[in-house]
C-alpha cells in the first residue's frame, strides 16, 4: 500500500516522486531533442505529433530506470551517502516499505512504455521498428541494476550506459524524425560516445566507498578516484578535439560544428580542473562531480538551442 497513517499520503507521494529523480528526465528530454533536431537540419520534417507521440513512449521507460534501479541497489545505496546525481534517492533505504512500490511502478512504467510504442506505431506513421527500439531501450534499463544480469555489477555498466546516452537516446530522436540512421548523425556519434563514457565515470566517482562493499564491479571501484577524473578530463578533450577536427573537415555542415566545439568546453574546462587536482576525499571529490554533470547538461541544453535557432532560420 502506498499509504501510512502515521506518514500521510502527501509524504508518501514526494517520496515516491523522489524516487523517480526527476532531474535525469529533463537530461534525457534534451538528448531526445538534440537527436530529432539534428535529423531536421538534414532535411527531416520537425513534426510537433510525431515528436510528442515518441516522446511519450520513451518518458516512461527512462523514469522506470531510476525506480527498477533504486529497488535491485538498495542494500548497495544503503553504504553510500546521496548526492543530487548519485547514491540513489535513498528513500528506499530509509523507507524499505515502498520497496514494493517502486518494483511495481517500474515494471508497469515499461509496461505503459511498450503498450504506447505499438499503439503509436500502429495508429500512426511512426514506423513498427519504433516497437523494437523501445523495447530494447527496456530491456537494457531493467537489466543494468536486476538479475541475473547485472550490468552494472559485472563490468559492463560503462559499456550499456555509454551506449544508451551516446548511442540510444539521441539515435532514437533522430530515427522518429528521419525515418533511418545516416550519416548525418553517425557522423556525430563518437564525440556522443565518449560524453556518454564520462557521464557514467562521473557518477560512479562518489559511490567508490559503497560499490567496493558491496561488491559492485565498476572502473571507479577497481581503479579509484584518480584514475577516474583523469580519464574524464581526457574524455572531455578529446570531445572538443573531435568536434574541431569535424568542423574542419565539413565547414559545411547544417549543426555549424565549430559552435558546437565551442560550447562542449563548458563540460572540458571543469573536467580538466578535476584531471589536475584529482581529489581522493569523498567531499572534495562529489563536489567536482556535481559541478561536471551541470556543466555537461549545460552544454547539452546549448547546443539544443543553437540547434533549435538554425532549425528556424534556414
Amino acid at each position: 500500500m502506498l499509504g501510512n497513517p502515521s506518514i500521510g499520503w502527501g509524504k508518501t507521494v514526494a517520496q515516491v516522486l523522489r524516487l523517480g529523480r526527476l532531474h535525469f528526465i529533463g537530461a534525457g528530454l534534451l538528448l531526445f531533442l538534440f537527436g530529432a533536431l539534428l535529423a531536421a537540419l538534414h532535411g527531416a520534417d520537425l513534426t510537433l505529433r510525431r515528436l510528442i507521440m515518441a516522446y511519450l513512449a520513451f518518458f516512461p521507460a527512462h523514469l522506470s530506470v531510476s525506480y527498477s534501479n533504486d529497488y535491485f541497489d538498495t542494500e548497495v545505496d544503503a553504504l553510500a551517502r546521496p548526492t543530487l546525481f548519485t547514491g540513489g534517492s535513498g528513500v528506499l533505504v530509509a523507507n524499505p516499505r515502498l520497496r514494493p512500490v517502486a518494483l511495481r511502478l517500474a515494471v508497469g512504467l515499461m509496461a505503459c512504455s511498450v503498450l504506447l510504442g505499438a499503439f503509436f506505431a500502429l495508429t500512426s506513421d511512426l514506423p513498427l521498428w519504433f516497437l523494437g527500439y523501445l523495447i530494447v531501450g527496456n530491456f537494457l534499463g531493467w537489466f543494468y541494476s536486476a538479475p541475473p544480469l547485472r550490468l552494472s555489477a559485472r563490468g559492463f555498466g560503462e559499456v550499456a550506459t555509454t551506449l544508451i546516452i551516446g548511442l540510444a537516446v539521441p539515435s532514437m530522436g533522430y530515427l522518429v524524425m528521419q525515418g533511418r540512421l545516416d550519416s548525418g548523425f553517425w557522423l556525430l556519434v563518437p564525440p556522443l560516445l565518449l560524453v556518454g563514457l564520462a557521464f557514467i565515470l562521473l557518477v560512479e566517482i562518489p559511490d567508490m566507498e559503497a560499490d567496493r562493499k558491496g561488491g559492485k564491479n565498476t572502473l571507479v571501484s577497481r581503479e579509484g578516484r584518480r584514475f577516474a577524473f583523469v580519464g574524464v578530463g581526457a574524455l572531455f578533450v578529446t570531445v572538443t578535439a573531435l568536434f574541431v577536427l569535424l568542423a574542419a573537415l565539413y565547414p559545411e555542415h547544417p549543426a555549424r560544428l565549430d559552435a558546437i566545439a565551442a560550447y562542449s568546453l563548458l563540460p572540458a574546462v571543469p573536467a580538466l580542473a578535476g584531471a589536475i587536482r584529482r581529489p581522493v576525499a569523498r567531499a572534495a571529490a562529489a563536489h567536482y562531480v556535481s559541478v561536471n554533470l551541470v556543466a555537461l547538461v549545460a552544454f547539452v541544453a546549448v547546443t539544443d538551442a543553437h540547434l533549435w535557432w538554425l532549425v528556424m532560420v534556414r
